[in-house]
């Protein structure tokens, strides 16, 4: 009898294991195809030829919508983690869900945080360094060859980055421990390095929110209709409409050899027509579209952001007059035990709708800053070594989403196995061991 119950536990860890896998590849195939689309819109046309060159940049191209989808993956993982909470409140004894459960969930941080190391400090300097790679002088050109300078610049690359942490870890301590843990690379070394990772992605988060907070209204006035409100469109068609005629007809009689007038005319042209096609799109706008969505969006943009404002100053005045509202201080319920608002369903999808909005506003901010606004992708005339850019840089972002997240109060949950989860499957004894 109780070797039955063991066969039968065992089968029902396995066929666990199994639904975990395939639900798990399955999240992960739509992300990967929904980026590769993403960033075929915006990669140029003219890295398309049919050489080698062209196999180097398809592999780059994989890389680099693989590493996409894990940065979508991470952004998403919160919000599904906070909405699967509230199912399992709402449904806690339907068939239907079983599936979705603490050691899916669990599974599911492990997978995006293996999946960003790997992204991070493998894949992409991989295909930054296999895309500028030409092969060493005096052996045979090929894809061969490229792989081997890449392969060594990669462990040259590694060696320096660890002897830097060896000189600044003796720098600091010069214990014989904390020397001999460099050793350590798995329980060490790279969760500690991702770790400072994640850092730098908080700083950069808390440099570009705010910045993205003020941008937003001035991206959605630039993507919606704004209202004619004492404006003649049809007179304002007329005059751009005879400027572009005056330009053409200028252009049209200069001769070939004044070389910089025809750019600058030209570039002038460009200018004189993008703005016309606005005013067009403005003039055919409805109605309703044109004095009902453009209030509507920016009433709603002020409320998230005020929102967002208020829930941190919040938070910060937590933290400072109570110790145990630290995240370190305090052990937030686990997946399906209560709820993560006082409001239940309603202050959960609040706090979805505000991370979402936070990380838009972490991205558009992001492209604002000066230093950073070369990044930024044009359609169809964007170069691979630009979308590997754009690509870390995004990881970045999301990998400190949650962090972020946590320390500004936005979700108190925590990934830890309930008795309800150790029902449906069991967990391993060391896979899931590491909580949020």
């Amino acid at each position: 009898m109780e070797g039955q119950d063991e066969v039968s536990a065992r089968e029902q860890h396995f066929h666990s294991q199994v639904r975990e896998s395939t639900i798990c590849f399955l999240l992960f195939a739509i992300l990967y195809v929904v980026s590769y689309f993403i960033i075929t819109r915006y990669k140029r046309k003219s890295d398309e030829q049919e050489d080698e060159d062209a196999v180097v940049n398809r592999i780059s191209l994989f890389l680099s919508t693989f590493t996409l989808a894990v940065s979508a993956g991470a952004v998403l993982l919160l919000p599904f983690s906070i909405i699967s909470n509230e199912i399992l409140l709402a449904f806690p004894q339907n068939y239907y869900i079983q599936w979705l459960n603490g050691s899916l969930i669990h599974g599911l941080w492990n997978l995006a945080s293996l999946f960003s190391n790997l992204c991070l400090f493998v894949l992409m300097p991989f295909a930054f360094f296999f895309l500028e790679s030409e092969g060493f002088a005096g052996l045979k050109k090929g894809i061969r060859a490229r792989v081997l300078e890449t392969l060594v610049m990669l462990l040259l690359l590694a060696l320096l980055i660890l002897g830097m942490v060896w000189v600044a870890s003796a720098l600091i301590d010069s214990d014989a421990a904390s020397m001999e843990s460099l050793y350590d690379l798995w329980e060490f070394y790279l969760p500690y390095l991702y770790s400072c990772i994640s850092l730098m992605g908080c700083l950069l988060l808390l440099l570009c929110t705010p910045v993205g907070l003020s941008r937003m209204f001035t991206v959605m006035g630039q993507l919606l209709v704004k209202p004619a409100i004492l404006e003649d469109l049809d007179e304002q068609i007329y005059m751009i409409t005879l400027e572009e005629e005056a330009l053409q007809r200028r252009l049209h009689g200069l001769s070939s050899s004044v070389e910089f007038n025809i750019m600058e005319l030209e570039q002038e042209l460009e200018n004189v027509k993008t703005l016309k096609t606005k005013l067009e799109r403005r003039k055919k706008a409805s109605a309703w579209e044109r004095n009902l969505v453009y209030p509507a969006v920016m009433v709603l943009l002020l409320i998230e952001t005020s929102i967002s404002v208020l829930l941190v100053a919040c938070n910060i005045l937590c933290l400072l007059v109570d110790e145990t509202a630290m995240p370190k201080g305090t052990r937030g319920p686990g997946i399906g035990s209560a709820s993560l608002s006082t409001f239940g369903f309603v202050g959960a999808a609040l706090e979805i709708i505000l991370i979402f909005y936070l990380m838009v506003s972490s991205v558009v901010g992001f492209y604002s800053l000066r230093f950073f606004g070369n990044f930024t992708p044009k359609k169809d005339d964007t170069t691979m070594t630009k979308i590997i850019g754009n690509c870390v840089s995004i990881l970045v972002l999301s990998s400190a989403l949650p962090v972020m997240s946590r320390t500004l109060g936005l979700h108190k949950l925590q990934l830890s196995h309930t008795s309800r989860d150790s029902e449906t499957a069991k967990p391993s004894a060391n896979g899931h061991q590491k909580a949020l």
